[in-house]
């Protein structure tokens, strides 16, 4: 039974997998997950049977509008969590269609609304804008994802604080 919990150091192995099926033009190295699960376990997330990752989703405090370039270490994060990055929500096939994605974004929303955030973005990468404009995103200009190919839209969502 596939179900969402707190990402280990343990799951990047099974994370490095997913992202490598979901994200084929969008390498990140392992680096990358480690680091962002070092830095805001509370955001990182696994849907898992067992040992077994299917999919992961990886969140972390950023200034509105700040997007990290793909592939590079953030460093820090910033001192408020008004805002926060969806970095990457991914899903391998065999559990894509059944409800996974947005259970898995509900996981995240419940983790932050305690601790104040406000809004959350995203850069929309291999068509999935109409997914995330489903779940209340909306499309915002910003010129600084270039990383993330000509595809990709910036979308940003107010969270309702009173869940």
């Amino acid at each position: 039974m596939w179900q969402w919990r707190p990402m280990a150091a343990d799951d990047i192995d099974g994370v490095v997998v997913v992202a490598a099926h979901a994200f084929p033009n969008h390498f990140e190295a392992r680096s990358c997950f480690e680091e962002r699960l070092g830095l805001f376990p509370l955001g990182c997330f696994v849907l898992a049977s067992g040992s077994d990752v299917s999919a992961y989703l990886i969140a972390y405090p950023q200034v509105i509008g700040v997007v990290p370039r793909l592939n590079s270490l953030v460093g820090a994060l910033p001192s408020s969590c008004e805002a926060v990055y969806l970095h990457d929500l991914a899903l391998l096939s065999n559990v894509r269609g059944q409800g996974h994605a947005e259970r898995g974004f509900n996981r995240l929303l419940e983790s932050l609304i305690p601790m104040g955030s406000k809004i959350v973005h995203l850069v929309a990468v291999n068509g999935s804008a109409p997914f995330w404009a489903k779940l209340g995103f909306e499309r915002t200009i910003n010129r600084h994802i270039n990383s993330y190919g000509d595809d990709a839209v910036y979308m940003v969502r107010r969270v309702a604080m009173e869940q």
